[in-house]
């Protein structure tokens, strides 16, 4: 098998590390680039030293370099960063594994239209076990059609940015497809002061930002006399890294297309 050569943005930050160590633990991966912003504070270092394991590639700002000479981009970063970085992978045929969140309607046109000439996959959870739950909330969501009130809870660090995550979302995306809804008319993302009684209808979201909370995902079935709940918890951000680095090993030979952790994982 002819090794894959990684390329990893925003390598500086607490996901970028972990998709640098899980990339030089994969035996059938090339740690070819790694990526960050001109000022950031590892520029120029071993991007391995970071983890323990120096292995001669360093921290550079320098993006078109990094993405003409890799097969797949992994990126974490932000909506603005990925999106510079996809037309980049698009100009030079490479692959992209998308893990970055928040992006507006533009931004997903954007994705769309890059992966009709080159491969993505972008997801709004890399970890398997966080995919395994969506297919589970699929099921239960139509067996529990009926009498269930659906709420949504979510638990992340302090220094996440968006709210409620994109996984919070995706669960309720799901939940709602399953249910014949359209969760942007249904969804209730925050409860103050008189609110009358719970519509049924609905699909209620709660968020909770503190310390360093990797990520937890809660769904709640709530019936009358029960209660069912579906969920996850990362105690690191490891499940994320090495969900990416199969998604990376999926793209490869796929000339395009926009791909998800669903078709990666064969849940379809």
């Amino acid at each position: 098998m002819n090794s894959l050569r990684i390329a990893i943005a925003g390598a500086g930050g607490r996901m970028g590390r972990m998709l640098v160590e899980a990339t030089l633990n994969d035996a059938h991966a090339t740690l070819t680039a790694a990526l960050d912003q001109a000022d950031a504070a590892v520029l120029g270092k071993d991007a391995g030293e970071m983890v323990g394991t120096p292995c001669g590639v360093r921290v550079s700002s320098d993006s078109e370099a990094a993405i003409a000479q890799a097969s797949c981009l992994i990126d974490f970063t932000r909506p603005e960063g990925t999106l510079q970085h996809l037309e980049i992978c698009r100009r030079h045929g490479t692959a992209i594994v998308i893990g970055t969140t928040g992006f507006d309607a533009h931004g997903k046109e954007a994705i769309a239209a890059a992966a009709q000439h080159i491969p993505v996959v972008f997801a709004p959870n890399m970890s398997v076990g966080v995919n395994v739950v969506f297919k589970l909330l699929d099921v239960a969501a139509r067996i529990m059609d009926q009498g269930y009130d659906v709420e949504v809870v979510e638990a992340h660090h302090r220094h996440k940015i968006d709210a409620p995550s994109g996984t919070a979302l995706r669960m309720g995306e799901v939940v709602a497809q399953a249910l014949g809804r359209d969760l942007e008319q249904c969804a209730i993302y925050g409860r103050q002061g008189v609110t009358g009684e719970r519509q049924p209808s609905t699909i209620g979201f709660a968020t909770i930002r503190g310390g360093d909370i990797v990520g937890d995902h809660n769904v709640l079935f709530c019936g009358l006399g029960e209660r069912v709940e579906i969920g996850h918890k990362a105690s690191s951000r490891m499940p994320y890294a090495l969900g990416s680095l199969r998604a990376a090993h999926f793209l490869a030979g796929k000339p395009y297309g926009l791909f998800d952790m669903q078709d990666v994982l064969g849940l379809r």
